[in-house]
């Protein structure tokens, strides 16, 4: 990881680390690191989406598409290595369980070959219940797009 300075964008988070601060695991893992990350404001996950992904077998074997199910995650798990980065060692390994998703809005899809920016901004916290707005990215293109809140727990 690297530190941040007024000059340079937040900390970037590889996947070892990520594994260490989130429980999820393959095939559940949806993001293969966090950067820009600027603990207790904003983190952006990434996604490199390939063809080998479990879920196109059968999302759909002529068209492959991630489901926009699994783009909420992704933005949920940017979410918590954002959470764990802000609160510290004792958060690692927590679960975030989903409170409400609103607004969620779909407005092109991702295939093999897209690499997808996840962006998202706290926008509250309260005690263990954090809300976020996030947004998913190819290039410049909003793929996606939710406000959500969740609830950091012990296992």
């Amino acid at each position: 990881m690297e530190g941040k300075s007024p000059e340079q964008p937040g900390l970037t988070i590889d996947i070892m680390r990520i594994m260490q601060m989130i429980p999820h695991r393959y095939p559940f893992l949806m993001i293969d690191r966090v950067i820009d990350v600027v603990p207790g404001v904003s983190a952006t996950g990434v996604k490199n989406v390939t063809i080998n992904e479990p879920f196109f077998q059968g999302h759909f074997p002529q068209r492959p598409l991630m489901p926009g199910v699994l783009i909420i995650e992704a933005m949920a798990q940017t979410a918590a290595v954002l959470v764990v980065q802000t609160l510290g060692q004792e958060a690692e390994g927590k679960l975030v369980y989903f409170m409400t998703i609103e607004g969620a809005r779909f407005r092109r899809p991702v295939g093999p070959g897209d690499r997808l920016h996840i962006h998202v901004v706290k926008d509250r916290s309260r005690g263990n219940v954090w809300k976020f707005n996030a947004e998913a990215k190819v290039d410049d293109s909003l793929m996606a797009e939710a406000t959500y809140s969740a609830m950091i727990m012990d296992r």
